[in-house]
C-alpha cells in the first residue's frame, strides 16, 4: 500500500477557503472576516488591473465581498475553489463598471451635443421659395415632358409602367424625361 502525501500548504489553503465560505452561507461573520483578511487584496489587485482608478476598485472590492457575503450559498465547491469564486465575481463587477462607465460618457457625450439652431421660419420660407422656384420651371416644360417626369417622380410610376400608361414607347419616355430632368436643371441653375 502506497502511502498518501499529506496535502501541500496551498491545497490547504483552498480547503480552508472552501470552509470558511461554508461557514458564511450559514451567516458565520467571524468566517466571513477572516474570508475578507483573505481575499479582499487579491480581489482589489485584479478589479485595479481592470479598473485602474483606486478609488473606484475600493468601492467595488466592497460591492464583491457584500455580494460573496449574500449569495455565498450558491458557492458550489465541486465546480472551483472558493478563491476562484470570489475572483471572478470580481472580475465581473470590475468589467460591469467599465462598461457602466463607457454607457454613462457615451451618454452624456450624445446629451451634451447641442442641436444646430434654425430658424424654423427661415426654413419654411426657403422651402416655400424652393417649392415655387420648381412650379415655375416645371411649367417651362412641355406638355409631355412634364406629364412624363410627373408620373414618374411625383406619381412613383416606373419608366415602363410611364410609357404604359400614356400608350407610348419605353425608349420615348426615357427621352422625354431625361430632356426635361436637363431643362428642369438648367432652370433651378444646379451644376
Amino acid at each position: 500500500m502506497e502511502a498518501r502525501e499529506a496535502p501541500g500548504p496551498a491545497k490547504r489553503a483552498d480547503a480552508d477557503l472552501d470552509a470558511l465560505l461554508t461557514l458564511v452561507a450559514r451567516g458565520d461573520q467571524g468566517a466571513f472576516e477572516a474570508l475578507y483578511e483573505r481575499l479582499a487584496r487579491p480581489a482589489y489587485g485584479l478589479i485595479r488591473k481592470v479598473l485602474r482608478d483606486p478609488a473606484q476598485s475600493e468601492e467595488v472590492v466592497q460591492e464583491v465581498l457584500l455580494e460573496v457575503w449574500r449569495t455565498a450559498s450558491r458557492f458550489d465547491p465541486a465546480r472551483g475553489g472558493a478563491a476562484t469564486w470570489v475572483l471572478t465575481i470580481a472580475h465581473r463587477r470590475a468589467v460591469d463598471r467599465v462598461r457602466s462607465e463607457a454607457a454613462a460618457a457615451g451618454r452624456e457625450q450624445r446629451t451634451s451635443r447641442v442641436p444646430a439652431a434654425g430658424d424654423a421660419v427661415a426654413d419654411s420660407v426657403e422651402a416655400t421659395l424652393d417649392a415655387e422656384l420648381l412650379r415655375r420651371c416645371l411649367a417651362g416644360l412641355s406638355d409631355v415632358q412634364r406629364e412624363s417626369i410627373t408620373l414618374a417622380y411625383y406619381g412613383g410610376y416606373t419608366y415602363p409602367e410611364v410609357a404604359k400608361l400614356l400608350e407610348v414607347a419605353l425608349g420615348t419616355i426615357k427621352s422625354r424625361i431625361r430632356d426635361g430632368l436637363n431643362r428642369l436643371r438648367d432652370c433651378l441653375g444646379v451644376s
